[in-house]
């Protein structure tokens, strides 16, 4: 059966969502993990947490899905190793570069791949599998038919959120909140700018707020497509809230709906109602809201009659009981719960009785009685002699006993081995600096290439440009989009029909890809290296170079480990949004559109919007420039074209390689200042 995972941002949504019928919950320590703004828990609160979850049959799963630097390591080692001593029952990563860190502490850890991974195909699921994970989340933009695609081709057990806000960017792929504040959402401090006002070719309107997501009355069609994990979204929200979702998640798997529990978890949180429309492949201006008043005023009245789903201990494990019952024998009492037992031996023995005995029957009800604990008795066998008695205390006493050590025993887990702190990585060493450029569309590719070593193209471009650009001198990469969702069979024919030398993947699933279309590859745009280790990881995948992430400061990367050569984007409109649901047609049709709208904010500043292969593609109002700083530690430049003109590429590239200072408005990024 299908498990309901449950966020938990504080130890009372622990308690709601175990009460009110979860299977798992997932939760997250102090650092390193999406939702840094929650309660979250210290390391005696993690354990705590643990304890009282296994002692109720219900697993924990620890978010350490952030991006890490090499600053920041050996804390991340310590975290992990904090989650192996508190027998957390598997850790969900975001990092590559956790890999290995968590193979090194215990290779008995079990690895969940984070959203934020942003892997969208079974090519991305079975490079996952050979990193070790065994379980991925998929993303909220699937739809029913692509979900059970990847199902049908993986034992890989795949997570999915069925309850909660959804992002409007692909998760991992959103650079908007870094950006524009230095606030990063892969670093757990996402602000949400983009439930801020952003208008359609002008400003005014909500282009970039979704609905939030309900598919809680198709759990059953989740099930029938693969998925094992029902995802309920929300560690920032109340306990109320948890035990609401909680609660109509699991009516709908029984098939009993409570109106009136639908209705309170509408009124807890909404942004104009919820939507199915990714799931369902419905797309379009219907999917889009904003929390309005009444929605607002909506959850104060139903927030304390919520309280009464987790006020009491709710009986949800089911025990075995056996008891030793004769006379001039001291009472034993077997607890049993699968393989976990507890035997407990009273101290006196049952007495001939003076007047009445006791039965069979009232002592099986004595012993049946678990008010208070999480127990309920499932079947007593009794090895029972007639005519005797013993203190109600006494047979009291002995079922406590038992409940106690059971609920010991069963928060205990198979402990795993831990490894003490090694990781290190030689010092990098770089060669003559290159310059690679990549193009968004084919037309813009300049005459003249002098001082570029690789060209990065679409998939799409045509074997006549390829072949000029080989007979240049050049090395031709295709880009595999960080959007790949439904398209891998075609990235695969393109990649294998066409002369391409590399493939420049931008998502995991970009490796699969690859290795299908018998071409090797190197880490671009979206991969997210932020660490030394997330570049030998990339190279144990085969990856041969990498380009850094964008909100690496030049500091972080000139004191980056490791042989893998690495370069970062020293021009270019930083994508930052990756979007499924186009932000443009909440006005415009494509026709209406050609390719020529923005976006603009509340100070009137614009973002252009491109789109390919079914997303759409939000970039920084103005352009990074860093040609003209000396950078250390790096291999290459990326010159990253989205929007210029052929006259204007041949501009950018001669300012680049004279050094110049740029010409108009640019961004110096996060090279400089970092996110937090």
């Amino acid at each position: 059966m299908a498990e309901i995972l449950a966020p938990a941002g504080s130890f009372d949504s622990v308690v709601a969502a175990v009460r009110c019928g979860a299977n798992a919950v997932y939760l997250g320590g102090k650092s390193f993990n999406a939702r840094r703004n929650a309660s979250n828990f210290s390391d005696e609160e993690l354990k705590k947490a643990v304890d009282y979850c296994h002692a109720r049959n219900v697993k924990v799963y620890q978010t350490l899905n952030t991006l890490v630097s090499d600053e920041e390591l050996e804390a991340a080692y310590e975290a992990i190793k904090c989650a192996c001593e508190c027998n957390v029952d598997a850790l969900i990563l975001q990092d590559t570069g956790l890999v290995a860190l968590v193979r090194q502490v215990s290779s008995a850890m079990p690895m969940h791949a984070s959203t934020q991974m942003s892997v969208q195909s079974i090519e991305g699921v079975k490079a996952l599998e050979k990193m070790g994970f065994s379980r991925v989340v998929l993303p909220r933009e699937l739809s029913e038919n692509e979900i059970k695609i990847i199902s049908s081709q993986t034992d890989t057990e795949l997570e999915y959120f069925v309850h909660g806000a959804l992002c409007m960017c692909v998760s991992g792929q959103c650079l908007m909140s870094s950006v524009l504040g230095g606030r990063s959402g892969n670093r757990g401090l996402c602000a949400q700018p983009c439930r801020l006002p952003f208008g359609v070719n002008a400003s005014g309107g909500n282009a970039l707020s979704l609905k939030d997501l309900s598919l809680v009355d198709e759990l059953q069609r989740l099930e029938d497509a693969g998925v094992c994990s029902f995802k309920i979204e929300g560690r920032m929200k109340r306990p109320e809230y948890v035990a609401a979702a909680v609660t109509a998640c699991r009516n709908s798997l029984k098939g009993t709906p409570d109106n009136e529990i639908d209705n309170a978890l509408k009124a807890v949180f909404s942004r104009s109602g919820f939507t199915k429309g990714y799931f369902e492949g419905r797309l379009g201006r219907d999917m889009f809201g904003i929390r309005r008043k009444e929605d607002v005023e909506g959850a104060s009245g139903v927030l304390s009659s919520l309280e009464r789903l987790y006020e009491k201990e709710k009986p949800i494990v089911p025990v075995s009981l056996s008891v030793k019952f004769r006379c001039g024998e001291k009472m034993v009492l077997l607890a049993e719960y699968g393989r976990i037992s507890a035997e407990i031996h009273s101290d006196v023995a049952p007495e001939k009785a003076l007047n009445r005995a006791i039965t069979e029957a009232e002592l099986k009800e004595r012993l049946s009685k678990c008010g208070g604990t999480q127990f309920y008795v499932k079947d007593i066998s009794v090895d029972f002699e007639e005519g005797l008695n013993a203190s109600a205390s006494a047979i009291n006493a002995l079922r406590r006993d038992a409940f106690e050590k059971l609920d010991v025993l069963l928060a205990e887990r198979e402990e795993k081995g831990v490894e003490p702190y090694r990781y290190s990585t030689p010092k990098h060493m770089t060669p003559d600096l290159q310059t690679h450029a990549r193009f968004f569309k084919e037309e813009q590719i300049s005459d003249s290439l002098d001082g570029i070593s690789r060209v990065i193209v679409p998939l799409e471009t045509s074997d006549e440009t390829i072949e000029k650009l080989h007979g240049m001198g050049k090395e031709v990469a295709a880009e595999i989009p960080s959007a790949v969702f439904s398209n891998s069979e075609k990235y695969i024919a393109q990649l294998k029909e066409k002369n391409f030398d590399i493939a420049w993947i931008c998502t995991l699933d970009g490796v699969g890809i690859a290795e299908r279309a018998g071409k090797p590859f190197v880490c671009g745009f979206g991969m997210n290296i932020f660490n030394s280790s997330s570049l030998e990881e990339m190279k144990r995948m085969g990856a041969e170079d990498a380009l850094l992430s964008c909100e690496c400061t030049l500091k972080q990367v000139s004191r980056l480990g490791g042989d893998l050569p690495r370069g970062i984007m020293t021009y270019g409109r930083i994508p930052l949004m990756v979007t499924r649901n186009c932000p443009i047609k909440n006005k415009l049709t494509c026709s209406e559109c050609k390719s020529k709208s923005h976006l603009v904010d509340r100070m009137n500043v614009e973002f252009p919007v491109v789109c390919k292969n079914g997303c759409s593609y939000i970039l920084n109002s103005r352009p990074l420039w860093i040609s003209d700083k000396s950078v250390s530690g790096i291999d290459f430049n990326l010159l990253y074209f989205t929007v210029e003109s052929k006259e204007e590429i041949a501009g950018i590239m001669k300012a680049h390689f004279s050094r110049s200072k740029a010409d108009g408005e640019f961004t110096r990024g996060l090279y400089i200042k970092g996110v937090l």
